[in-house]
């Protein structure tokens, strides 16, 4: 079955395409210039909270060639207050609790690249820069990043959901 069969199915059983769903409240807010990555910059915005918190492994850039700041806009689109903190460190809860308790959920990703593929050469040496990171600093994700990621996250706020 092809992909347009597919999504033509869909379709024909009720699925409403996503621009079609009602906005969330929040859509009385003006677009954000920039999303969010400290609390001080949440009160410029008049924000109490973030709605969803995206956490990378990447510095963050708004560019679409960036994976959170494409979730992160389409959210907002949605009328989701949409936070970021990347690069965190990992070794504490606190650098996770920056933005304080996201009021839906917590969105994890490693960044743009697999981080143990950022991380290590093909002979398994560790690579003296990263790409992502700014100034080509390596070192500032950890191996498996999703998974310590979402483990702070859970030590955070154990009742908050992770995506």
């Amino acid at each position: 079955m092809s992909a347009d069969t597919i999504a033509r199915t869909a379709f024909k059983q009720g699925t409403k395409p996503l621009y079609d769903y009602d906005k969330h409240w929040a859509s009385c807010y003006e677009p954000a210039p920039y999303l969010p990555m400290s609390r001080k910059e949440m009160d410029e915005l008049g924000w109490d909270a973030c709605d969803v918190i995206i956490i990378s492994g990447d510095a963050y850039v708004d560019h679409p060639s960036f994976g959170m700041a494409i979730i992160g806009r389409l959210l907002e689109a949605q009328g989701f207050r949409v936070g970021i903190i990347a690069q965190p460190d990992w070794k504490s809860k606190d650098a996770f609790m920056e933005l304080g308790k996201p009021v839906y959920a917590y969105g994890v990703t490693a960044g743009n690249m697999d981080s143990m593929i950022n991380r290590y050469t093909a002979d398994r040496k560790i690579r003296s820069d990263d790409a992502y990171s700014p100034g080509n600093v390596a070192d500032k994700r950890p191996d498996r990043a999703a998974i310590v990621y979402s483990q702070r996250c859970r030590e955070a706020y154990p009742d908050v959901p992770i995506i």
